[in-house]
């Protein structure tokens, strides 16, 4: 058997760095680390920067969805994106792997990132299905239901006082 048709039918292992890992039950590619790392980072600044996912796209000439992949790390980011993005948003692009475990400083004094529960709600289903919907918003009505939610938020957030 060639090293050929060996390694399409799996007998060999890649000598490279796995990029995607395999899930042992279900044979699906989860994203590697770093990829997951870099990409909450950039929903992270994004966020933070009070951007939003379309702003931010259309500033580095890419779609919404695409922009998502990134985040969620379902795609990997190029290093002229990352580029891109940080350049956008105003930051380096190490900001993207500041944290990242083995990726050490030269002081060694990188301080752990907060997480912010934000960026797990837009990484879900349902705040990607609530995104999709306010971007099919009429710019106007969608102003006025982001001023809705905030104003629910803050009555919700003050005790009531009898």
């Amino acid at each position: 058997m060639s090293n050929d048709v060996a390694h399409r039918k799996g007998v060999l292992r890649p000598q490279h760095s796995v990029l995607f890992q395999m899930s042992p039950r279900t044979k699906v590619e989860t994203p590697h680390p770093a990829d997951q790392h870099v990409g909450r980072q950039i929903a992270s600044v994004r966020v933070q920067s009070d951007v939003s996912q379309a702003q931010l796209a259309r500033s580095i000439g890419i779609s919404f969805q695409q922009l998502q992949k990134y985040e969620n790390a379902r795609n990997r980011v190029s290093a002229s994106m990352l580029y891109e993005i940080g350049k956008s948003l105003g930051v380096p692009v190490s900001r993207f792997f500041a944290g990242l475990p083995g990726n050490d400083e030269a002081n060694g004094e990188t301080p752990p990132l907060p997480v912010d529960e934000r960026i797990d709600f837009i990484a879900s289903a349902e705040g990607r299905r609530l995104i999709e919907a306010l971007v099919q918003l009429n710019p106007r009505v969608r102003a006025r239901v982001s001023a809705l939610i905030a104003t629910l938020s803050e009555e919700l957030a003050t005790p009531d006082v009898k």
